[in-house]
């Protein structure tokens, strides 16, 4: 199985975007590699190469749908609650029409439409993930203030690097811990192997609701 965590920006902002991609070995990820200033050339070539070696599963840091008439789709209000829970801000989650979520919106599900429409080797999975989410529901709780304060603290992401080993996410390089994109990237993938892998199961989960929300949304 190969796993694929990306955390996307929005359609002008390719520096931004990141693609981590794992090897699934027993129970563990192998870090193979990580691609950062990403197009959506590069995804799909990157997904088509990788399906011709095996299963890929791919989670995406993105709405990949919108809720008819606009605001909160339901996973939006839930996974809002659920982090809130357990001390994370409900900043975090938008609604996919919010004035700085829509482009990252149609990006997203253009991207997951183009996805599908690929002709494969082997299966692909998509998922929507919340990488701070996928981190949040799995630290302890003397331990949140890393995942509330990682985007801006380069301590917190180097607890984090060290904290995604002891998730088994093996062999990862020093730099993943540069910036809080790589670090959602690679939670990404941490949170698409949990909801895919029968030996785990996500934090948090909701259905995929067709046709307006084709895909499951998790942490």
């Amino acid at each position: 199985m190969r796993v694929i965590g990306i955390d996307l920006s929005g359609p002008s902002n390719h520096k931004d975007t990141v693609l981590s991609l794992f090897e699934k070995q027993d129970r563990e990820l192998k870090f193979l590699k990580l691609m950062s200033d990403v197009s959506d050339i590069d995804i799909l070539e990157e997904i088509q190469v990788q399906s011709k070696i095996d299963e890929v599963i791919i989670g995406i840091d993105a709405p990949l749908s919108y809720e008819d008439g606009g605001g909160d789709r339901q996973g939006d209000k839930l996974l809002r609650q659920f982090i809130i829970s357990f001390g994370m801000k409900s900043g975090s989650i938008m609604p996919p029409t919010f004035n700085r979520m829509v482009y990252l919106t149609l990006r997203g599900i253009k991207l997951t439409r183009e996805i599908e429409n690929m002709k494969t080797s082997n299966p692909i999975s998509i998922v929507e993930v919340h990488p701070g989410a996928v981190i949040g529901s799995r630290l302890l709780l003397e331990d949140i203030q890393y995942v509330l304060n990682y985007k801006q603290d380069l301590s917190a992401r180097t607890f984090l690097l060290n904290w995604l080993e002891e998730q088994q996410i093996k062999e990862l390089p020093a730099f993943i811990e540069k910036e809080s994109h790589t670090i959602d990237a690679c939670a990404a993938a941490l949170g698409a192997w949990h909801w895919k892998d029968p030996l785990y199961k996500p934090k948090w989960l909701l259905p995929a609701n067709p046709p307006l929300h084709p895909y499951d949304y998790c942490c």
